[in-house]
C-alpha cells in the first residue's frame, strides 16, 4: 500500500469525491483539489499547480474539457517529484478515429502515457449515475428522456465501481504500471431498456424517445447549454451509434477480483433514495 500523499483532482465531482473518500478510508493521505476546495486547482491557472503538487506521490487526474493543459501539468508533476499518475479517460478512446468527441481525453492520454512517470489509464463506459446525478436526471423526473440513441446498447458502469478501481490502482504502486483498463458494467443496455428499468423501479411512467442529433443540440441550447458544448455531447451519441464500444470487458473483475455492479442494483438504490420522484408542490414554492 502507498502511504504517500495522493492529489485528487476534480475532488467535488462524481468520481473525485468518491475516490478521495476511499483513499482516506485506506489510510492514504489525500489532498482534495478543485476550483472550490481549500486546495484550489484550476486548469486555466497553471500558476497554482505547484502548490497543489507539493510533496505529492500520486495524482488522480480528471482531464479538463479542452485539449492541451494536461501536457503542461504532467511536466510540472515530473519536475516536482510526483511518481505516479492515474488518468480517468473514456471507453475505447483509441477507437474514436477522427470523431470530434473526446479530444480532451485523448490529449490527456497522450500526455500521461508519454510521460516518464508510472501511469495507469482508466477508460470507463458511461456512468449509471448520469441518470440521477447529471444531465439525464431532470428529464427523467419530468417523465421523458429524449436522446439521439437507438438500438446500439451501452455497457453502463456504476461510478462506485470506477471509484473502487481508481482507489485500488492508487494504493497498489507498481502493480498497474503502464496498464489501460477498459471498464464496463456486466451487460449492455439500450437507453430505452435503461429508462424502462428506471420507470419500473421508481413506480412512475417514464418514457424514452429517440430524436436526431440536431434535435438534441437544439434542446440542449434551449436549456441554456452553450452551442459548442451541446454539439460535443451530441457527437458522443453519434460515436456510440457506430457500435465500437458496446462490448463488455473483464477488466474490472481482473482489477478488483469481483464482478461489476449491475444496472438493476444501481436503479434499486437510486429509486429507494427518491432519485426520480417529482418534488412536492410545497418544495418548489
Amino acid at each position: 500500500m502507498s502511504n504517500g500523499t495522493t492529489l485528487v483532482l476534480g475532488a467535488t465531482g462524481k468520481t473525485g469525491r468518491r475516490v478521495a473518500a476511499r483513499l482516506r478510508l485506506h489510510g492514504t493521505p489525500v489532498r482534495a483539489a478543485s476550483r472550490s476546495s481549500p486546495t484550489r486547482f484550476d486548469w486555466s491557472d497553471p500558476g497554482g499547480w505547484d502548490a497543489a503538487l507539493r510533496d505529492v506521490d500520486a495524482v488522480y487526474v480528471v482531464a479538463p474539457g479542452v485539449p492541451g493543459p494536461v501536457h503542461g501539468f504532467v511536466a510540472r508533476a515530473e519536475a516536482v517529484g510526483v511518481r505516479r499518475l492515474v488518468l480517468l479517460s473514456g471507453r475505447g478512446a483509441d477507437t474514436w478515429g477522427d470523431s470530434a468527441f473526446g479530444l480532451d481525453m485523448r490529449s490527456a492520454e497522450d500526455a500521461v502515457r508519454g510521460s516518464a512517470l508510472e501511469w495507469t489509464v482508466l477508460r470507463p463506459s458511461n456512468f449509471n449515475q448520469n441518470f440521477d446525478e447529471d444531465v439525464f436526471s431532470a428529464p427523467l423526473v419530468a417523465g421523458e428522456l429524449a436522446l439521439p440513441a437507438g438500438e446500439v446498447p451501452e455497457p453502463f458502469i456504476d461510478v462506485e465501481d470506477v471509484a473502487d478501481a481508481a482507489a485500488a490502482v492508487l494504493t497498489e504502486p507498481g502493480r498497474h504500471a503502464g496498464r489501460v483498463y477498459e471498464l464496463t458494467g456486466p451487460r449492455a443496455l439500450t437507453f430505452a431498456e435503461a429508462v424502462g428499468l428506471i420507470s419500473r423501479a421508481s413506480g412512475r411512467e417514464i418514457r424514452y424517445r429517440r430524436i436526431s442529433p440536431a434535435e438534441y443540440v437544439a434542446a440542449l441550447v434551449a436549456e441554456g447549454v452553450g452551442e459548442d458544448d451541446a454539439h460535443h455531447v451530441a457527437e458522443m451519441f453519434v460515436l456510440m451509434e457506430q457500435g465500437l464500444i458496446t462490448e463488455t470487458t473483464d477488466d474490472l473483475a481482473a482489477l478488483l477480483g469481483r464482478a461489476p455492479r449491475t444496472f438493476e442494483d444501481y436503479v434499486v438504490r437510486a429509486a429507494a433514495a427518491g432519485a426520480w420522484q417529482r418534488p412536492h408542490a410545497s418544495e418548489g414554492s
